[in-house]
């Protein structure tokens, strides 16, 4: 019986001693630092789910702005499909609150901004040098940073894409409209110095061109009426530019001039509004060129401080139906009627 016994023994000992070898085993398996992990292929995990977030701080709500913002969204959810976090904020025409947009993009870390107009890219410039800052609808780069002898690449962490059309057509458009006035006023604002920019060279063209110049500056929408109606009553023909203020305010100019003085404008927009014909780009377009340029920098394809300054590719002649029939006036050949808003 005693040798039975042991007999037992050591065959439970046996049996509980191959089970705990199994049991090592698996472990073992289990943690072999050669067996294949989840991969792209095998996983729920879609390939290419990095995520970018993106801020974009648009000055003002009008139709030029907003047609490049719609555009800079539309380029980049298709050339990164899922992949962006778009933050999409509007200053209602009140530059100090671009300062307080951008400022908080800073603080919450985001991986570019999109600075649409000029006071949103300056605010932008001076609130990061290590964040891609790309701006669109701006005039003029260097004008509106400050930096001279501008060679079309701003360098460090900025660039971009510029609305500016062809100053000289635009000032040769109000010649081939009216060639028998003498005097044209230029309006504008102020404080935007893209603005001064742009009359400052209309200027020097219709001055060539024989006309007589007046530029008729206005600091901000309480002074604007009364400087409106000072440039309508001594001009034959007005200029207004790609002006943000005067492009949330159409309706002040309009009021003033409509039937009674053409108005030339920089821009669609502004021309839809109040104005007779203009020189047209489309804001979309370069909208769209800027969120291009957004992937390629959020990727790594391109690097922003050796990124020229990207320009429209083309320019339509528009004229505003509405206006042409208040002066009694029949467009030229070559122009589109701007549609109805």
């Amino acid at each position: 019986m005693k040798k039975t016994a042991k007999l037992t023994a050591l065959l439970l000992a046996l049996v509980m001693a191959l089970s705990l070898a199994a049991c090592s085993g698996t472990n073992l398996d289990s943690a072999d630092p050669n067996e294949s992990k989840a991969t792209p292929e095998n996983s729920n995990e879609p390939a290419g789910d990095v995520k970018y977030v993106v801020g974009i701080c648009q000055l003002a709500p009008h139709v030029a702005l907003d047609a490049a913002t719609e555009g800079f969204i539309d380029a980049l959810n298709e050339k990164l499909p899922g992949q962006v976090d778009i933050q999409n904020k509007n200053a209602a025409g009140d530059s100090p609150t671009c300062a307080t947009i951008i400022n908080g993009f800073v603080s919450d870390g985001v991986d570019l901004i999109m600075a649409n107009a000029t006071a949103p890219l300056q605010a932008a410039a001076s609130a990061t040098n290590s964040i891609p800052v790309l701006g669109t609808s701006i005039t003029e780069y260097g004008v509106a940073l400050g930096i001279e002898n501008f060679s079309g690449t701003v360098g460090a962490n900025v660039s971009g894409t510029s609305d500016l059309a062809p100053l000289d057509q635009q000032a040769q458009m109000i010649q081939e409209w009216y060639p028998d006035a003498k005097t044209v006023g230029l309006i504008y604002c102020s404080a935007e110095p893209n603005s001064q920019y742009q009359v400052d060279n209309v200027q020097k063209k219709l001055e060539e061109l024989g006309y007589a110049c007046k530029q008729y500056p206005f600091s901000d929408t309480n002074d604007m009426a009364s400087v409106v109606q000072d440039a309508a009553d001594n001009s034959d023909v007005l200029y207004v530019p790609t002006d943000n203020t005067a492009a949330n305010n159409t309706g002040i100019i309009n009021n003033i001039c409509q039937g009674v003085v053409p108005v030339f404008a920089g821009e669609e927009g502004i021309c839809g509004g109040c104005g007779i014909a203009t020189l047209s780009i489309s804001y979309y377009d370069i909208g769209y060129k800027t969120g291009e340029m957004a992937a390629q920098i959020l990727t790594g394809e391109a690097d922003i401080a050796s990124m020229p300054i990207e320009y429209a590719p083309q320019f339509v002649k528009k004229y505003n139906p509405v206006t042409c029939e208040a002066l009694g006036i029949t467009p030229p050949d070559g122009y589109e009627a701007i549609a109805a808003g």
